[in-house]
């Protein structure tokens, strides 16, 4: 006869990599029981495979895991493989009969959750679901209609009125397993190799880098954060965005210590209302996904779907590796390329550029974020691409156009970002360093630069390719409000 305390529970781990406010940690620990820690990296029911970037943070946050299951007594066991299939292989190995996840929300994980819970309960395995990835679970904040919002104003309001204010949960002391087999991580071959790209990634990850960061930020960059955050030669922004999308942390602790730190007078509260609209921005885009899982492939607002976008394959390629011509649009490629991440306000200039100034498929940018951004997140990328194309849910509105130039001067000045990510416009004087196919000769001669030569002229004329855009946007006859183009 089976001794019931003793027969283990798994506990599934996803985008939940961390020991401290995780909900399906803390029920299984609960339990009294063994636990299983297991991690599946199940790259055909994603949905999408996996980045090269995501690839290298996955390898960093699943070695820091392990290593704080360790310290508890614990050990990640890592199965790569069919997400059902690795579950029931673990199951029969090891006679347990409870699943605890916390549920992912992207459509196709969650419904090939819900498939895999009711099958495994058919057979007499208990599967238990918790939301720790989110502020709230989507279907929490709906309209008085009982719809879901397609406007954030209105979707901050009601989420920062059904918002628990629950402590977060602490880190388990010790944790009792079972040992059973394990994949090496090492033999999953996800850092980069010939070549190893990765080499100007200074992340820490895992849930230590995390709570470091978010440290940091409190104590340097919250009190100062609405303005800071929109100038990208300064260190303004949380960055914690690829520990939120791995959930090294949750985001209920991260609004609970920016709260407090409202509460201790140690960040305005204006700053700190302003941090946490932000993070529920982040919740926005999940709950949109969730509902209207075609955002992901088409246009939140059918009307795009006809935009005429065109075929550039060169275009393309000098968005990419950061040759437009454009230095702000260039030093956000190539801080993306290098760091694996790029400034918030520059992710919306550059993708302005490419489906405004270029006319290529917000597609083709999204696809390329996917691939080399660390905190490359399904809901947050589609939303975002399709907020600057004008296509998505309380989206900018079509006529609004990015100026590259204009955006540069307001927001890096002095020139700081350009010449970091730049640098061979480094000695442009900064009345010139926005625009260079505009400066006197001898100014660039003096400066070592050569148009077309050390740096190129701009790929499109911004006054030409704006009325290109507009003329592209009023074939659809749509009708949007808001402000004009910057």
């Amino acid at each position: 006869m089976v001794d019931e305390a003793t027969r283990p529970v798994v506990l599934w781990f996803r985008r939940d990599l961390r020991l401290q406010d995780n909900l399906a940690l803390h029920a299984a620990v609960a339990t009294g029981r063994p636990i299983l820690p297991l991690y599946i990296l199940d790259e055909a029911g994603e949905g999408r495979r996996l980045g090269a970037a995501s690839l290298w943070w996955l390898d960093k946050s699943l070695r820091a895991l392990d290593a704080s299951l360790g310290r508890c007594g614990g050990r990640l066991i890592l199965r790569r493989g069919d997400s059902e299939a690795e579950l029931r292989r673990l199951i029969d190995q090891t006679g347990a009969d409870q699943v605890f996840m916390n549920r992912r929300f992207e459509p196709d994980a969650f419904l090939r959750d819900a498939d895999i819970a009711h099958a495994l309960q058919n057979e007499g395995v208990a599967c238990q679901g918790f939301n720790g990835t989110l502020l709230t679970r989507p279907s929490a904040v709906l309209t008085e209609a009982g719809r879901p919002y397609r406007v954030f104003t209105p979707f901050l309001k009601a989420l920062l009125r059904v918002l628990p204010d629950l402590e977060p949960l602490p880190a388990p002391t010790r944790i009792v397993t079972l040992e059973t087999p394990s994949d090496d991580i090492a033999c999953w071959g996800l850092h980069p190799s010939e070549p190893d790209w990765s080499g100007g990634f200074d992340w820490v990850p895992g849930e230590v880098g995390a709570i470091s960061a978010l440290s940091a930020f409190l104590a340097s960059g919250l009190n100062d954060y609405a303005a800071s955050r929109d100038i990208p030669g300064r260190a303004g922004t949380s960055r914690l965005s690829p520990h939120l999308h791995w959930g090294e942390i949750s985001p209920r602790r991260v609004v609970q210590e920016a709260r407090r730190a409202a509460w201790d007078d140690r960040a305005r509260p204006a700053e700190v209302d302003k941090f946490v609209a932000e993070i529920a921005w982040r919740d926005f885009s999940a709950h949109l996904l969730h509902e209207f899982p075609y955002m992901a492939e088409r246009a939140f607002r059918p009307e795009f779907d006809a935009m005429p976008w065109r075929s550039d394959p060169a275009g393309l390629a000098a968005w990419k590796e950061g040759r437009t011509g454009y230095p702000l649009v260039d030093a956000g490629m190539r801080q993306l390329w290098a760091t694996g991440w790029m400034h918030n306000r520059v992710r919306m200039v550059v993708a302005s550029f490419l489906v405004k100034h270029l006319l290529i498929d917000w597609r083709e940018g999204e696809a390329w974020f996917w691939d080399t951004l660390v905190d490359a997140d399904l809901a947050s990328n589609v939303q975002n691409w399709q907020w600057v194309a004008g296509s998505g849910a309380d989206a900018a509105p079509y006529f609004r156009i990015f100026n590259p130039v204009l955006q540069s001067e307001k927001f890096d000045a002095d020139g700081r970002y350009v010449r970091r990510w730049v640098p061979e416009l480094g000695a442009l004087p900064a009345r010139w360093i926005h625009a260079p196919w505009t400066a006197p000769s001898e100014v660039l001669a003096q400066a070592g630069v050569r148009l077309d030569q050390t740096y190129p002229r701009p790929v499109v004329d911004h006054s030409q390719a704006r009325l290109r855009a507009l003329e592209a946007l009023k074939t659809l006859a749509l009708r949007s409000s808001g402000h004009g183009a910057e």
